[in-house]
């Protein structure tokens, strides 16, 4: 054998085995990063809906033990996202309740298109520090709501504010809560949004 040749050190093969075993952690790695991301979304919005976190109300099954008279002015707005061919709006815009007092309010949609299409609800409460004392019992946001072709439909929110808000001395000046909705266009399985820009007009349900 020549001097000059160079046989093969005894850790080249221990070395790439741990470099293998480095690159397949760093695989597992990103993969479980993109599957907490995915539920995140989930997690997150679970989260709001327990603990009111960013305004977003509380959801609850049952009314509250007690009912006291301080009141609080409670406005409804309403809005719709890009691509929807919606008319969308509350029955009435204000209300004033009592803490602990279960209300009763309506939302009127219309679907101007020429076709079926669908929407999903988002919803928050101003200001953001209300949304753990902004209670809803039932809501057409809990659901996709989808509308024939020149469809009217009325939409009940069944909700109370918290008597605990009372007990809170940093909402002492608190007198009006907004109630926001805002309607999404609902994307078909073939990932196109379900709308249309043809309208129906003079047609009711």
């Amino acid at each position: 054998m020549s001097p000059s040749a160079k046989s093969p050190t005894p850790t080249s093969a221990p070395v790439a085995r741990r470099d293998l075993v480095i690159a397949a952690a760093c695989g597992a790695f990103v993969a479980a990063m993109v599957g907490m991301s995915y539920a995140a979304v989930p997690l997150y919005s679970w989260f709001c809906r327990t603990t009111g976190f960013g305004g977003t109300p509380i959801v609850t099954k049952a009314a509250p033990a007690q009912m006291l008279d301080r009141r609080i002015t409670v406005r409804f707005d309403a809005n719709i996202g890009n691509g929807l061919p919606w008319r969308f709006e509350p029955e009435r815009t204000s209300i004033d309740v009592r803490l602990g007092e279960v209300v009763t309010i309506y939302y009127n949609v219309t679907n101007l298109a020429a076709r079926e299409t669908a929407g999903q609800a988002a919803y928050n409460v101003a200001p953001t520090t209300a949304g753990g004392y902004f209670d809803k019992i039932n809501c057409f946001c809990f659901t996709e709501q989808r509308l024939a072709p020149g469809e009217k439909r009325e939409m009940a929110v069944v909700f109370y504010v918290d008597p605990e808000l009372a007990k809170d001395s940093d909402q002492n000046d608190l007198n009006t809560i907004t109630l926001s909705y805002t309607f999404y266009p609902v994307r078909d399985k073939a990932g196109v949004a379900d709308s249309a820009p043809a309208a129906v007009a003079g047609r009711r349900s």
